[in-house]
């Protein structure tokens, strides 16, 4: 390989990104909104639901509950209504999605030592809110009666007895549970796809709608020298992304690497190589901008967001879609990010995922590489 080629069309490129400056801007915008719109967005945590209760009782007790409840970071209490015939509406139109009843009697129960139902009302049209949010009614229901039940062992005379079964609860890697803290990393996979191979769809596709292509095959040029000198000012500015990207998400949402610097450096030189060699790969291929460029979202965009564990668990899909994950290149970084920034298990943990980052740049170039050069380049 000459190293003057190389430099020549890399110059050429660069020049071409100069005149396209909209779509330079493009290049270093979208991580931009990408970073603020998820960050700030895009939170799978439940906190402040909307809460509304109808005390029925209206003793000191449940008058207790109601505040209990309403201190409680995860519920917000935005009415107090004397009719179970208002709930319809408040859960309707969204100004609510729990409702806490609580019956005449339930004090009177409390007192007497029996069982105090109270009917809880919870809008299911979204499952997994509905689900997070169950699991904070079941949670504060159960430290209440806690509380109760301490009260009447002391009435009673007796001591309190610990559980059979006490279950010592506690999180690693992320432990204020923060879906950003998973979230910030798993947006520079999709960050480094737009910027690596949507704009490298168009590269090689250009030459051949300008009618260049051909003036580039008369000159001794080789295809791997073609191919380093297109690839490089994309590397650049995908890296660039990344680097803006680490800032941001320090800055803004506090989300700070747990492993080397230069590791994440590593991984994501590893992904810029796999989005820039698939996005060569379809501009040769296709030789059409538009249809490289729809491709590149059809084929990359969208299953590194669907299929690559960033917002959907893949042990939750089907079969066959848990089949075609393991051919998206995200899942393989997204799983490396979440070790740099959450677990720090280090290299040998993960390793496997590094290696298939490895090959598939190589794999992909060497057909570009005999596509280019059956086509006389």
């Amino acid at each position: 390989m000459n190293i003057r080629k190389i430099n020549a069309v890399m110059m050429n490129e660069f020049l071409h990104l100069a005149r396209d400056y909209r779509s330079l801007a493009m290049a270093f915008a979208i991580p931009v909104l990408l970073i603020l719109l998820f960050g700030y967005a895009l939170s799978l945590d439940v906190e402040h639901i909307k809460t509304i209760v109808i005390d029925q009782d209206r003793t000191d007790i449940s008058r207790d509950f109601i505040r209990e409840l309403g201190a409680s970071r995860y519920f917000t209490i935005t009415a107090s209504i004397d009719s179970s015939g208002e709930i319809d509406d408040y859960l309707d139109h969204g100004r609510a999605s729990l409702a806490f009843v609580i019956p005449p009697g339930f004090t009177k129960n409390l007192r007497s030592d029996r069982p105090a139902p109270m009917q809880v009302i919870l809008d299911g049209s979204d499952p997994n809110f509905a689900n997070i949010s169950k699991g904070y009614v079941n949670g504060f229901i159960n430290a209440y009666n806690q509380v109760i039940l301490a009260d009447f062992l002391n009435r009673s005379g007796l001591e309190a007895m610990d559980p059979p079964v006490n279950g010592c609860l506690r999180v690693w890697f992320n432990e204020n549970l923060l879906s950003r803290n998973f979230i910030i990393p798993g947006i520079i996979a999709i960050i480094i796809i737009i910027a690596g191979t949507l704009l490298t769809s168009l590269v090689v596709a250009r030459e051949y709608e300008n009618g260049t292509m051909e003036t580039l095959k008369s000159i001794p040029l080789g295809a791997m020298e073609f191919m380093i000198g297109k690839a490089v000012p994309y590397y650049l500015i995908a890296i660039i992304d990344v680097l803006v990207s680490i800032f941001m998400g320090q800055i803004l949402f506090n989300v700070v690497m747990k492993e080397s610097f230069w590791i994440m450096m590593f991984a994501s030189t590893l992904y810029v190589f796999v989005a820039i060699s698939i996005g060569l790969l379809l501009s040769t291929s296709i030789k059409n901008q538009l249809v490289a460029n729809q491709a590149a979202i059809l084929i990359t965009y969208l299953p590194s967001f669907l299929l690559s564990n960033f917002v959907f668990p893949i042990t939750n899909m089907p079969k066959a879609l848990q089949l075609i994950t393991y051919f998206v290149p995200a899942k393989y970084y997204i799983s490396i990010l979440s070790d740099i920034f959450l677990r720090d298990v280090g290299f040998s943990a993960v390793w496997t995922d590094y290696a298939v980052l490895a090959a598939i740049p190589v794999i992909l170039t060497s057909i570009n590489y005999l596509l280019l050069k059956k086509e006389g380049l």
